[in-house]
């Protein structure tokens, strides 16, 4: 079902609870407050009906519909579009699924559109709603709550990654050939979690300087000020977190190049001792083979054939040149 949630609050309470996205406006110029709209994958023709009675940028409600985007604050008048990358760590698979929400912040609504099972936005409403104060602080109260729990939630993502890589390190020295392909994935999601995350510091900022220019000292104001810092600080450390992730795995890889160079080395080494044993004992065995082959050709002209001492000397001489070269290969520990 596209539309998960459909409410107008006033003074921080639920007023009205809209059958219908056309009602929607209609309700919210009877009662006033403002409008807080969750959907999940949504038709066209449900966005659209939004976009005529909210006034919403038809560029902004092509990205929604297409998703895909990344994050990013952009403003159309009063409204502001946000893109957002939640993420959630998988323990079955070992790795991390990425979702997107995109939110329209005006002045008397919200627009929260989900396009991936997590994070349920449903617990953030529920969370509000026991909390009325927040919730009164209007739509800019929603957006940070967005924020924080979508921030939040790359808290398991870290725990996860930083497991990943303790075992990286572990498969580095043992000689396992999946390693690489596994730093290479890891690397890729710390990336793709730098670019989620990224962005929401500009972001952030953006907004809390909106709220000093245009709302000043308010205490609502103030406080969301110092809401929106929290959530600063922990995508800050989000990304300083990740930052370390990535030159670790940068580190990992550099450590595995250096280990499989080594690893071939040594088999080249092997590899050349066993080649040289293989090349001494051959000329070892040649020098008597010569002798052999020479005095085996039996021509009738060859004097040593008739010398009573020719036998004797050949297998000496033979044994001599054996030895000779035995001792010249031990010298230079070929063999």
């Amino acid at each position: 079902m596209a539309v998960i949630d459909n409410a107008i609050y006033v003074d921080g309470r639920r007023v009205a609870s809209p059958q219908t996205l056309a009602r929607t406006a209609e309700s919210l110029a009877e009662t006033g407050g403002f409008a807080w709209i969750g959907l999940y994958r949504p038709e066209p023709a449900q966005l659209n009906i939004l976009a005529a009675g909210f006034d919403l940028h038809p560029l902004a409600v092509e990205d929604a519909l297409l998703g895909h985007q990344r994050a990013k604050l952009e403003r159309y008048g009063d409204t502001r579009f946000l893109v957002l990358r939640p993420a959630r760590y998988l323990d079955a698979e070992e790795t991390v699924e990425f979702g997107e929400i995109e939110i329209f912040a005006g002045k008397d609504f919200v627009i929260a559109i989900r396009h991936a099972e997590a994070p349920n936005l449903a617990l953030v409403r529920h969370r509000l709603e026991s909390t009325p104060e927040l919730l009164a602080r209007g739509p800019l109260g929603v957006l940070y709550a967005i924020l924080d729990r979508v921030v939040d939630d790359y808290e398991p993502v870290v725990v996860g990654l930083e497991n990943d890589i303790d075992e990286i390190e572990m498969q580095l020295f043992s000689g396992d050939p999946a390693v690489t392909k596994r730093i290479y994935d890891l690397s890729g999601e710390v990336m793709e979690i730098l670019r989620s995350l990224r962005p929401l510091v500009g972001m952030i900022g953006s907004i809390r300087d909106d709220l000093e220019q245009t709302r000043g000292d308010e205490p609502d104001a103030l406080e969301l000020r110092r809401s929106f810092r929290d959530v600063l600080d922990h995508v800050i450390l989000v990304v300083e977190k990740s930052e370390e992730f990535r030159q670790t795995l940068q580190n990992a890889l550099s450590v595995h190049a250096t280990l499989v160079a080594q690893r071939q080395n040594e088999v080249s080494l092997a590899q050349s001792d066993q080649t040289k044993r293989i090349s001494s004992w051959a000329a070892i065995i040649f020098a008597p083979s010569l002798i052999t082959g020479i005095y085996g050709m039996n021509f009738v002209h060859m004097p040593e054939l008739m010398w009573p001492w020719g036998y004797p000397l050949a297998l000496v001489t033979m044994a001599a040149f054996a030895t000779a070269l035995y001792l010249v290969f031990r010298s230079k520990n070929w063999l």
